[in-house]
């Protein structure tokens, strides 16, 4: 089992920018494929962004050419770069593990218009 921890999340204006963090807590991450996932009240989980083991990358519509993922794997985390935010990135942010099937608690993200 790999825990994960996401930080980074906020408050920030339309425009803006913000990077979230996803720590792991074993070294097996460097295994593990891993993705950004979002949630906004009354809405299902969505994909927000993929990177697998070997660092091949893929992207939701909404967030392709503002969001970028990129992981270290020396130190078990994974990032997502969020540029020009719009309100509609509101939402919980929530990083997964595959193949270990793990969710952090999620971290809120705020974009004011």
């Amino acid at each position: 089992q790999v825990e994960l921890v996401e930080s980074g999340g906020g408050l920030v204006q339309a425009g803006g920018s913000l990077r979230l963090s996803c720590a792991a807590s074993r070294s097996s991450f460097s295994t593990n494929d891993m993705a950004w996932y979002r949630q906004a009240p009354g809405n299902q989980r969505d994909l927000v962004a993929f990177i697998s083991s070997s660092g091949s990358t893929t992207y939701g519509n909404s967030v392709k050419g503002r969001f970028t993922i990129s992981r270290d794997n020396a130190k078990n985390t994974v990032y997502l770069q969020m540029n020009s935010l719009k309100p509609e990135d509101t939402a919980v942010y929530y990083c997964y593990a595959r193949p270990a099937g793990s969710w952090g608690p999620g971290t809120q993200v705020t974009v004011s218009s």
